[in-house]
């Protein structure tokens, strides 16, 4: 069945990733291998697929690990992420201290919205060296832009440098905030998920620790979000009936206005990054916004939109596929114990374009 729909090549991969690159209605996926071109496998329409990853600019980092699409500027394309991974903690520290390093850095590729990607890794400050393996992604500070999280490492007793947690400012470029939140725990990071377990408005990092020995265990960690006054929020939780019951793929585009303007935040309903995993409900952070102007949501199977409008924020809305109208709940929040991470507001940037 996979020769017949043209996705039988064999590789060391790493990571796989899906999403609609090309808002032609059908889901196409990224493959990451170690070692290897990775392949962007354009979907046909009648069940086969073309690799398209080196006639688009997409196949490297040729030593890779996580990936995944997600919109990073909010213009209703799906960008690609991709990390690499040599097994080097020389290189990261060259990298850490701005010094040229031998080896392929992370890769963000834009989507050009024309069918195709532009490499923008190093204009928005991504390009470092980390050594990640388990990461994922969310909006930690609630302006609607989402961020992202690095579990780092690599089998050797000696491979311990700090997982790192990246800020996305405005969908311009990235700031390393891992010291300024308190989230570079040195250990070495696995699966990452990315959510509000404590249901207070703020998305939470759970990070799964451990090398890739029974001698090299330690402890999960959970980092609790310390919040970021006067931001919004909403909730998003859809059930699919043609589409999925579980509605993954459908397109969510929040707008608000901001200082008189309109903008929108767009998302994508999936589980995050690779090696990891994040809920499907979706969190939409608005920033200082106090409505939500329209909330529109298209489902992928019966090719159908939805639309809502003015909605008050910091809920949970449940909306059914084909239904016209959504219910609401509020959710009960509740405390943990240990102590928050820091603000992640006041940080110095690692890059500035």
């Amino acid at each position: 069945m996979g020769h017949r729909a043209g996705i039988d090549k064999v590789r060391f991969t790493k990571g796989v990733t899906a999403d609609d690159y090309d808002n032609d209605g059908y889901p196409d996926f990224y493959v990451s291998n170690g070692g290897d071109e990775n392949f962007l496998y354009h979907n046909n329409h009648d069940g086969t697929f073309t690799d398209l990853a080196k006639q688009l600019g997409v196949e490297k980092p040729l030593i890779s690990f996580a990936t995944w699409f997600f919109d990073y500027d909010n213009d209703g394309w799906p960008d690609l992420f991709v990390t690499s991974f040599l097994q080097s903690v020389t290189q990261v520290a060259r990298s850490y201290l701005n010094l040229p390093v031998e080896t392929e850095t992370l890769r963000l590729y834009k989507n050009t919205g024309k069918g195709g990607f532009r490499d923008v890794t190093h204009e928005v400050g991504l390009d470092r060296v980390l050594m990640p393996m388990g990461c994922n992604f969310g909006d930690v500070d609630n302006d609607g832009f989402l961020d992202f999280y690095l579990g780092t490492g690599a089998p050797s007793y000696a491979a311990l440098v700090p997982n790192a947690l990246f800020r996305n400012h405005g969908g311009q470029y990235f700031v390393d905030i891992t010291t300024s939140s308190g989230t570079g725990h040195l250990q070495k990071g696995h699966g990452v998920a990315i959510g509000d377990l404590n249901n207070d408005g703020d998305e939470d990092i759970f990070i799964k620790i451990g090398g890739a020995v029974p001698g090299d265990k330690y402890a999960s960690a959970l980092f609790k979000n310390p919040g970021h006054p006067g931001t919004n929020w909403l909730k998003v939780q859809l059930e699919g009936v043609k589409t999925n019951r579980s509605a993954i793929g459908a397109r969510l585009t929040a707008t608000v206005l901001e200082g008189g303007q309109r903008r929108k935040i767009c998302r994508t309903v999936n589980a995050g990054g690779s090696f990891g995993d994040s809920p499907f409900q979706q969190h939409i952070g608005l920033g200082k916004n106090s409505q939500v102007e329209s909330l529109e949501v298209w489902w992928p199977t019966s090719n159908t939109r939805t639309v809502f409008h003015d909605i008050q924020p910091n809920q949970l809305l449940k909306i059914k596929e084909f239904e016209k109208e959504f219910t609401t709940s509020k959710l009960r929040s509740f405390s943990f114990a240990r102590t928050p991470m820091k603000d992640t507001g006041h940080s110095k940037h690692h890059h500035n374009p």
